[in-house]
């Protein structure tokens, strides 16, 4: 929202200088995003005099000027048309830097004749995109003077970043409301000056009249027949106030119209009423219908799109433009305008689909003051009349004002309870009687009975009141209160379950994977692939139509981003995510889920090392490192090759505590890749962090002692023939449970398939470390311990020691 200081004076009466008015906004909640000051973009620029303009001798279309600046006599190279003696333009000496050709200005030589600074065009200086000649000023320009004070042009830009519940502010008198509730002035009544909005009586019946076919689609029409008035250039106040805000003046009829938009967030429009067939009817599109509309382009309609038609075709879009057919040119001489209240959601829905950004979509689909409507009209009529001349009709209406009145109640004490700030209950009413609302007494408990104004649809609780009570006396004020000390000792601020997610993201980034946040939606087609295509998890209105439902799962995300590094050559990438899967729309139907990927290689090529693609192995590391770091207990979890489709069948396994599982990892299947558009392998792994269970505690929570082992391990190696089919995971737990006391760990350190072992078979060696707590372990406790591993091996899987 751009609006100009004096523009803002114009609704607020303030000595208030244009820094305090700055930091005031953003206190407010009106952040300002920028403020833009051509003064002193412009301060080099100063009114000259050409004295004399002679023909350049060494070319045709130059001419030689001598210029009086104010402050001496300058010769100046010129090569616009318009350039003569006696004529007053504007001069930029030299060093000054010209914003609309980007260049700062030096002596030169031109063509052998020396030039000092040069005579602007409109367009150097940014004011048009006219070039064809430089600026000309009246005779009357007093020379010497600042171009930017003697044009106007002093007046600085401010652009505050509006929230979209704050659609009151997206006009200026809802901003100088809230500055002069918050002490930087006196907001002017609507009966001064421009601001007049005074009823003016209508001469004659319009001609035209107005009916609602859809009253969901607009509760509320106005309309006003003008007769016999001159269109034509708007006056120099008003094609001012447009230009600085970046809108282009195009005529009396449309400037006022965009006048009111900006400045009490009215939105109306202006037909060419000759144009208009029968008269004016507000229903929905008819399939087929098209509308051309004053943007040049021309639009496929609907029958959920609201239109304001005549009684042969439809004339506009409601809310959102006007059509080209009935809009106002310099010809027009009978005007009928319109304002009106339309459905909020239709109009969003309608400029979305349509991709058509305007002023006025912009405030009606937030929703407009819905009792200002008659108001808009009036003071269009006044400038109208003022501007064009002419004749009024009386006002014709269809529907009704939409019931906005409510009342609320606030306890004086909830600031202070809701806002840490005391306030006096006459400082309260103060605020909020400033801001528009209206105290109508008291209820039977004692509690304020607030009437909560028409523009300010965004209020609807006890809890808003304080808030604005808050907003207006200052957040800045709000005593910082530190939280009481329950404890001598500090306790964590956050819950194991809750540190899992730092626990995951800091092991993931610890073994080389990069961290990527991606949408927590994607494409309907993408998502059956990883099991999704629940009804319920699809938008309603995503913000395109291939991220329209929920993802199920991280993976799809992170391999297409792994696709597109490939695609600009990075083609080994690692990548995880912690954050949401969603299996269905139940409120337990999210989970918390690590996922990464691998693809390409894992060792790259080097002269010392072998290189190799990634493969399901290190997806398995991944998601046991992340397991092991949020404390899943991860000697107890068991493989299972029942990994979801979209893992390689044969490449891919489910870890499990139980029936629970806590994990899944894998090669990604190739057809998945193959329809995502990536070129493989690539590997995945998604840890269900809320699957992790919490430990339990015993007896208190520190934690126990550490046991360290006064006697020398013992490190001894086996090696089993078994069934090719039996997972050495088998081996492993057997060699542990052959003697838990004593084994300490186990590792397999080869695997051998082929001549020797038979066929159908293979040799798994593991290295067993024995760690003894009571005293050296002897030759015959060695062997002990040996013999029961291999027979808890034997027993679990059939095989039998290689000889």
């Amino acid at each position: 929202m751009k609006f100009t200081l004096s523009w803002l004076k114009d609704h607020l009466e303030t000595d208030a200088s244009l820094d305090q008015i700055t930091e005031k906004l953003t206190a407010l909640g009106l952040e300002v995003e920028g403020v833009q000051d051509r003064s002193k973009e412009l301060a080099p620029f100063r009114v000259a005099h050409v004295v004399s303009a002679e023909k350049h001798p060494d070319a045709d279309k130059l001419r030689v000027l001598m210029v009086d600046t104010g402050a001496g006599t300058l010769q100046v190279v010129c090569g616009a048309p318009n350039a003569r003696a006696g004529m007053k333009g504007v001069f930029a000496p030299e060093g000054t830097y010209v914003p609309g050709s980007d260049i700062t200005l030096k002596k030169g030589v031109i063509r052998g004749v020396e030039s000092n600074g040069m005579m602007c065009s409109k367009r150097e200086l940014k004011l048009s995109d006219e070039h064809e000649g430089i600026i000309e000023l009246p005779d009357d320009a007093p020379v010497g003077a600042g171009f930017a004070d003697y044009a106007g042009l002093n007046d600085p830009v401010i652009d505050i970043n509006l929230t979209p519940d704050r659609a009151d502010c997206a006009g200026v008198r809802g901003i100088a409301r809230d500055l002069a509730a918050a002490g930087m002035g006196r907001l002017k009544p609507l009966t001064e000056g421009r601001l007049n909005a005074t009823p003016v009586p209508g001469s004659f019946k319009s001609p035209i009249g107005v009916e609602i076919e859809s009253l969901d689609a607009c509760p509320y029409y106005v309309g006003r027949y003008f007769r016999g008035v001159k269109n034509g250039p708007s006056p120099q106040w008003l094609q001012d106030k447009l230009t600085a805000i970046g809108l282009r003046p195009i005529s009396i009829l449309v400037d006022i119209t965009n006048y009111i938009t900006f400045d009490v967030s009215r939105p109306l429009h202006a037909f060419d009423a000759d144009k208009v067939k029968g008269g004016i009817v507000v229903r929905l599109a008819r399939e087929g219908e098209t509308l051309p509309a004053l943007n040049g382009k021309e639009y496929q309609l609907d029958p959920a799109m609201t239109v304001i038609a005549d009684h042969e075709r439809a004339e506009a879009l409601g809310g959102i433009i006007g059509g080209e057919a009935s809009g106002c040119t310099e010809e027009t001489t009978n005007v009928f305008l319109e304002a009106a209240i339309f459905d909020t959601v239709r109009t969003a829905q309608t400029g979305r689909r349509l991709g058509i950004e305007s002023d006025a979509r912009y405030r009606l689909e937030r929703g407009v003051d819905p009792a200002a409507v008659v108001e808009g009209i009036e003071r269009a009529t006044r400038l109208i009349l003022d501007l064009c001349g002419g004749e009024a009709s009386e006002i014709v209406t269809a529907g009704a004002e939409p019931k906005w009145k409510r009342t609320l109640t606030l306890r004086p004490g909830r600031v202070a309870a809701l806002g840490g700030v005391e306030l006096p209950r006459d400082r309260q009413e103060r605020i909020l009687t400033d801001l528009g609302f209206t105290l109508e007494g008291e209820d039977a408990e004692g509690r304020l009975v607030v009437g909560v104004p028409s523009w300010r649809a965004d209020v609807h609780g006890e809890a808003d009141l304080v808030e604005e009570v808050l907003r207006v006396h200052g957040f800045d004020a709000i005593p910082a209160t530190p939280l009481p000390r329950e404890t001598v000792l500090t306790r964590p601020a956050l819950t194991l379950k809750q540190r899992r997610v730092a626990l995951a993201k800091r092991t993931l980034a610890a073994r080389g994977l990069s961290e990527a946040v991606t949408w927590s939606f994607l494409s309907g087609a993408v998502a059956e692939l990883f099991g999704g295509g629940e009804p319920g998890l699809r938008l309603v209105n995503p913000i395109s139509s291939d991220l329209d439902v929920m993802r199920p799962s991280i993976l799809p995300n992170l391999i297409q981003a792994a696709g597109r590094n490939a695609d600009r050559g990075y083609a080994d990438v690692r990548l995880f995510e912690v954050g949401a899967a969603f299996r269905n729309p139940a409120p337990d139907g999210q989970d918390s889920v690590a996922a990464g990927i691998r693809a390409g290689a894992a060792v790259p090529r080097h002269w010392a090392e072998k290189a190799r693609g990634v493969d399901v192995f290190d997806a398995k590391a991944d998601a046991l490192a992340v397991l092991e770091a949020v404390g899943a207990p991860a000697a107890n979890l068991q493989v299972t090759t029942d990994a979801p489709g979209w893992y390689h069948p044969g490449r891919s396994g489910v870890l499990r505590l139980g029936p629970t599982v806590m994990a899944r990892f894998g090669e990604i299947h190739p057809s998945v890749l193959e329809t995502l558009g990536v070129k493989g392998p690539v590997v995945g792994f998604e840890v269900m962090l809320d699957a992790v269970p919490l430990p339990k505690k015993k007896g208190g929570t520190a934690k126990p002692m550490v046991q360290l082992s006064a006697f020398q391990p013992v490190e001894r190696d086996f090696a089993f023939v078994v069934d090719r089919k039996v997972e050495a995971d088998k081996i492993l737990r057997a060699v542990k449970g052959a003697d838990k006391a004593l084994v300490k760990d186990v590792a397999v350190f080869d695997v051998y398939e082929g001549p020797g072992v038979g066929e159908g078979r293979k040799s798994v060696a593991v290295s067993v470390t024995y760690q003894p707590t009571t005293a050296t372990l002897t030759d015959e406790a060695i062997e002990a311990v040996g013999q029961k591993i291999v027979a808890s091996v034997v027993k679990a899987t059939g095989g039998n020691l290689r000889a």
